[in-house]
């Protein structure tokens, strides 16, 4: 009695002829480094700029990886591999300004920091030296009044929509409000903080808590959009879980939703804070500027960072009789760069506070 040993799927499918050619794995690569020749050949031959060669290269291997694969896999792969290409050739496209100006920041900025960039203010300063520490200051006490002020306000907003509200009027009506808030621009925002503290202390105010009440308008509803959504996704079971061991509703949210949800309110304020605290607009307005420390947000005008560097670069004094920029252009950008750096903090912390927060799935043997 013979026997047969079945053939591998992969060499069956090959016996018969139904397994179709496929591109190995380094076309795309190949097609790569030959779009990078023919396009530096090109810019040589021709003399077009980098940027110009950089989109002919682009282009040829938009083009290049789909007309190979339709010569040899078929059309569906060949439309399959054209968008693969085309959204990384769109992804790299949007790094391009990233990179450059992160790449210019630090360049240009960080020569300028130093011990006494951060630990002078501009005080009598007129030439060289100086430093950002007044700005400094008077965005960290701006910005974390500012979130006071919107955090509490936001997060609250947003249990009611999700927790009370459902399907009232008020709510829609919330909704629309917050909707609306979101397109505010930010000079309309510092024009009716002015105009409330102008109202109530006389025309001649400017202080930073002024800022603080601008700032907020602008947080408040990206606070509320970010924290419904992560108050919606919390799942239904869990509350009805709670519910039916008799818990009451207000407890419920404190105890089982909010942590549940609060690694995702966390980046949510985060991404509030970050996208106020480099705003110049309301506080160049309402905050006024100054060149000493200010530590009273409620008496006294308040330097911030994004003022300073407008102002710098805006003024940025007599340049050195050998020759070279202004001194105001290097604060401008030293200032530019520790902004960026505490954007980059937040989004740091925030991310490893929504980590140690998040729920944990796993089962624990």
């Amino acid at each position: 009695m013979s026997t047969t040993t079945p053939l591998e799927p992969d060499t069956f499918a090959i016996s018969v002829g139904l397994a179709a050619p496929r591109l190995p794995r380094w076309a795309s690569l190949l097609v790569a480094v030959l779009a990078v020749a023919v396009s530096g050949l090109l810019t040589m031959l021709l003399g077009w700029s980098l940027v110009g060669g950089v989109i002919v290269a682009g282009a040829l291997f938009i083009v290049g990886v789909p007309v190979w694969s339709l010569l040899l896999e078929g059309r569906r792969s060949a439309a399959d591999r054209f968008a693969t290409c085309l959204v990384w050739t769109t992804f790299a496209i949007v790094l391009v300004p990233l990179v450059w100006l992160i790449w210019m920041v630090v360049k240009t900025g960080a020569s300028v920091i130093s011990m006494e960039f951060l630990t002078y203010d501009m005080r009598n300063i007129v030439g060289p030296g100086g430093g950002i520490y007044h700005a400094l200051m008077g965005t960290l006490l701006i910005t974390l009044a500012a979130a006071i002020i919107s955090v509490p306000i936001g997060l609250f907003a947003a249990i009611y929509l999700v927790e009370y509200g459902k399907g009232s009027r008020l709510a829609r009506v919330t909704t629309f409000l917050v909707d609306v808030m979101t397109g505010i621009p930010s000079i309309v925002a510092g024009l009716f903080a002015l105009a409330l503290f102008v109202l109530i202390f006389g025309p001649a105010i400017r202080i930073g808590f002024g800022g603080s009440v601008a700032l907020s308008l602008l947080m408040i509803p990206t606070v509320v959009r970010s924290s419904e959504e992560m108050l919606r996704l919390v799942p239904s079971d869990l509350r009805e879980a709670s519910y039916a061991l008799g818990i009451p509703k207000w407890r419920t949210i404190v105890k089982v939703v909010l942590p549940t949800a609060l690694g995702g309110i966390i980046t949510g304020i985060v991404l509030a804070i970050s996208r106020v605290i480099g705003e110049t607009a309301p506080l160049l307005v309402v905050a006024g500027a100054t060149d000493s420390v200010n530590f009273n947000l409620f008496s006294g005008r308040m330097m911030t960072l994004p003022v300073y560097i407008f102002s710098q670069y805006s003024s940025p004094g007599v340049a050195p009789i050998g020759g070279g920029d202004p001194p105001g252009y290097a604060r401008a950008w030293g200032a530019a760069l520790v902004l960026i750096a505490i954007v980059m903090i937040l989004n740091l912390v925030a991310r490893f506070i929504g980590y140690k927060f998040a729920p944990k799935t796993g089962r624990r043997r």
